[in-house]
């Protein structure tokens, strides 16, 4: 299973330090292994279930978010120099874990991809918190995780929670008919 997940998120090996590597990796795995989808599936599924007829990969968008994320920090490191600290790998773990709590979200009816019961009770910063926690990932790991949608609007976020937030958004708004002209 871990080949496999490094082949989906090759990320993952962005991450300096091997510790927290090997955490990422592990929460991946068992993420999967308790969920209704294959890695596989995660290629395939859409992104997000509130956008209809969504063309985008739920992994397709995860990439995106963490490229950019990592892309945004580093020009913020570039302009800004000293004036601002970023732990590249906390970001980098964050970004690559904000959606993991969606596997826990889903289920299958009808051969259809829907959130469960208790994923509607549960949404997945809360769910994805909670495996990052069961792996021992940092506060600053999980904080990342559980502010980066709307359920964090309402505190303060640290340097990294907010760019990943914002990566996140970037890659997802564009689709949201709602939003776009």
């Amino acid at each position: 299973m871990k080949e496999k997940i490094l082949e989906i998120w090759p990320e993952i090996n962005w991450i300096k330090d091997d510790e927290l590597r090997e955490k990422v990796t592990n929460s991946w795995i068992y993420a999967i292994e308790n969920s209704v989808l294959t890695a596989e599936d995660l290629e395939k599924i859409p992104f997000s279930l509130l956008i209809k007829d969504c063309k985008i990969s739920f992994m397709n968008h995860k990439r995106t978010c963490v490229q950019l994320a990592v892309e945004m920090a580093n020009i913020m490191k570039k302009n800004f120099g000293d004036e601002i600290k970023i732990d590249m790998d906390t970001l980098i773990a964050g970004a690559i874990l904000i959606d993991i709590g969606k596997l826990l979200e889903y289920e299958i009816v009808d051969g259809k991809l829907t959130t469960s019961s208790a994923g509607k009770l549960v949404r997945h910063p809360f769910s994805g918190l909670a495996i990052a926690a069961k792996f021992d990932l940092s506060p600053e790991i999980q904080h990342i995780v559980g502010t980066h949608s709307k359920e964090g609007d309402l505190g303060k976020r640290t340097v990294e929670s907010i760019v990943v937030n914002h990566a996140d958004f970037v890659s997802f708004d564009p689709f949201r008919p709602e939003v776009t002209i």
